[in-house]
């Protein structure tokens, strides 16, 4: 017997997101017209809990057993429509969204009557398919209780105790000899101004006196297998190749600093950067009787010079540096050309109004005129345009410090092929969702923390190492994932195995295997993220895609085109 279709209708005013642009009343008049539908409402906010209840409430009261939401973004809020429907038994993937925010009255906000014809035609095919949507179950896999952390600086020791602490293995990996990345290098910490190496010392002796924590140093990955809660990763360990199985993965692999070759008359002694002034000032390798002026240049190679952003760090790190050297030798004149200082929050603002007191010089320049180093009878010259005099200035200098951005390590490139995770514009890696998935790829179980990410201070890089541990550790505790069942199924019966899905597949969740038949294309659910790509490439059409079936896409085909949905 055909299971009766059941459907009710949810339509949002989102405040006047939506209400403010798009007739609501006049499209939940129109709903209740659509084949299936036995309950049409409006909501002010149909995420809120009131909103929330009146959903239970009408699966009950009308027996629905399909339910379509008209609101904003399925991206932040289609999770929590899916856990309300399966609070009051309704299968979660009978549930069906329509985006009459961004798609509608965000992008139609000056054509209400035309928007709000669009928003009857968005729910009119969310209505077809939800008529033909079919109950899915989530897949389940074991997790193994251990977890790989690849790169040995602040936030990948941060990241690696934290896991530890919680009572889980972690295999630390560090290309490099010794750890703690590239705070080794500073000299004090800002704005406290403590040494960094006292510093990093307590975070070495805690990581290497952890029993959990296992160190794999001079180490490089080679490549990585499997999926969340079973990756296999194969190191380079001294020479020796070795395998090391676990859960999940973080990525703190860090960055480098950009090397100004050709800029500036760098040359690496009397032109540096402020990472080469560090370890000088570190070692006390400079020869301050020599030096009478210091000067300080800002977004050298930044912001549209050789890369297009802001390095973040590199205003507060010449702040730092101009305030030590002015405070130890009160008879150097230290100048910083900068174009716009950034020293964000009360604390910074403090330590900058401080680094002035101590008789830091600041010079603003504009972007298009950037200052100018050249030789003069084996003097440097500094030419800063004054903003105010409109005039270039020429000043003598001892030696000249230039602030340049981090930089992506070139290694990431081949790292992020093996992980099957992204780099944004700027070769970063790039996150999931830049405010719901902050720490997270979109290939599950693995996490980012720290510079890998993109340019931050230390403080921030701990933070996002603490972050980076604790979503790592929430499978790792449950021994478990589920996985969306929105994912591929081949047939194969109708498969040949040409394989020509294996090779567009970008998480590698479909593989050709050999059966008695012949080889045959297989997908590992909990790999897959329902992307389509094998199913549009399949020459045999031996693919379908759950929850977005052939029959479902042409039922909203065909809503789009006509005024009245065939049920």
């Amino acid at each position: 017997m055909t299971e009766e279709i059941r459907i009710g209708v949810f339509i949002c005013h989102c405040g006047i997101n939506i209400g403010g642009v798009v007739d609501v009343p006049a499209v939940v008049e129109y709903a209740s017209t659509l084949p299936n539908i036995v309950h049409a409402e409006r909501n002010l906010y149909t995420c809120s809990s009131e909103g929330l209840e009146s959903i239970k409430a009408a699966i009950k009261e009308h027996n629905l057993n399909r339910v379509t939401v008209a609101s904003c973004t399925p991206r932040t809020h289609e999770p929590l429509f899916r856990a309300t429907c399966k609070e009051v038994g309704l299968n979660p993937y009978l549930f069906e969204f329509v985006n009459i925010r961004d798609q509608c009255s965000w992008v139609h906000m000056h054509e209400p009557e035309r928007a709000t014809e669009k928003a009857k035609d968005l729910l009119r095919m969310g209505v077809a398919k939800a008529a033909r949507l079919e109950p899915l179950e989530e897949l389940t896999s074991d997790v193994i209780p251990s977890a790989v952390v690849i790169g040995a600086g602040i936030s990948g020791m941060t990241a690696a105790l934290s896991v530890a602490r919680n009572g889980f293995s972690v295999h630390l990996i560090e290309k490099e000899k010794e750890i703690g990345g590239m705070l080794r290098n500073l000299y004090r910490l800002y704005p406290t101004d403590e040494p960094a190496e006292e510093f990093l010392e307590q975070r070495i002796k805690a990581v290497k006196e952890h029993k959990r924590i296992a160190l794999r140093l001079s180490s490089a990955v080679r490549a990585v297998e499997g999926y969340v809660g079973k990756f296999k990763v194969i190191l380079d360990e001294n020479g020796i190749e070795k395998s090391i199985d676990a859960g999940v993965i973080i990525v703190a692999t860090g960055a480098e600093e950009f090397e100004p070759e050709g800029l500036y008359e760098y040359d690496g002694e009397r032109v540096i950067t402020q990472l080469q002034l560090e370890e000088q000032l570190k070692k006390g390798d400079l020869n301050w009787a020599g030096i009478k002026n210091v000067m300080m240049i800002q977004c050298a190679g930044a912001r549209g010079e050789v890369v297009g952003y802001c390095s973040r760090i590199c205003c507060m790190n010449a702040i730092k540096n101009a305030k030590l050297i002015k405070e130890a030798h009160p008879d150097i004149n230290v100048f910083v050309a900068h174009n716009e200082l950034q020293a964000y929050g009360e604390v910074y603002e403090l330590y900058y109004r401080d680094a002035k007191k101590a008789g830091v010089r600041f010079l603003r320049f504009p972007l298009e005129r950037r200052p100018k180093v050249r030789r003069s009878d084996g003097n440097l010259v500094v030419d800063v345009f004054h903003e105010r005099m409109r005039l270039d200035i020429p000043l003598e200098a001892d030696l000249v410090v230039l602030s340049v951005p981090l930089v992506q390590n070139p290694d990431a490139t081949q790292l992020s092929k093996m992980l099957k995770v992204p780099l944004g514009q700027d070769k970063f890696f790039f996150e999931a969702h830049v405010k719901l998935r902050p720490v997270d790829f979109a290939t599950d179980g693995i996490f980012l923390c720290g510079t890998a990410h993109g340019p931050k201070d230390i403080g921030e890089s701990i933070a996002q190492g603490y972050a980076a541990a604790s979503r790592a550790t929430i499978p790792l505790a449950r021994g478990y994932v589920h996985s969306e069942p929105i994912i591929s199924s081949v047939n194969e019966e109708l498969c040949i195995g040409c394989g020509i899905c294996e090779s567009v597949c970008p998480y590698g969740a479909i593989e050709v295997v050999e059966t008695e038949e012949g080889g045959r294309a297989r997908v590992t659910g909990v790999r897959c993220k329902g992307c389509g790509t094998c199913g549009s490439s399949c020459i045999k059409r031996a693919i379908k895609m759950y929850h977005f079936t052939d029959e479902q896409l042409i039922a909203q085909e065909r809503a789009a085109v006509v005024t009245e949905v065939i049920s």
